[in-house]
């Protein structure tokens, strides 16, 4: 599941507002990053997890639900 806040506020508030709702992962996609075509990525657990391609992110989103349904 996936949502988009195109609400004009701050990014220091959303990224506030999406660690309080305990969302897993918030995807950052800028200018910056649309320009380079890559995404920006924060984790729940472990902070800012850097900047990566779309498919490096699928791949690791998919591995760990993978390893979550195995045990």
């Amino acid at each position: 599941r996936a949502e988009t806040d195109t609400r004009n506020e701050k990014i220091g508030y959303k990224i506030r507002e999406a660690q309080l709702q305990k969302i897993p992962y918030m995807v950052v996609v800028g200018e910056k990053e649309m320009q380079d075509g890559s995404i920006s990525v924060r984790g729940r657990k472990d902070g800012s997890l850097g900047t990566m391609s779309l498919d490096a992110f699928k791949a690791k989103a998919l591995k760990e639900t993978a390893d979550k349904s195995n045990g």
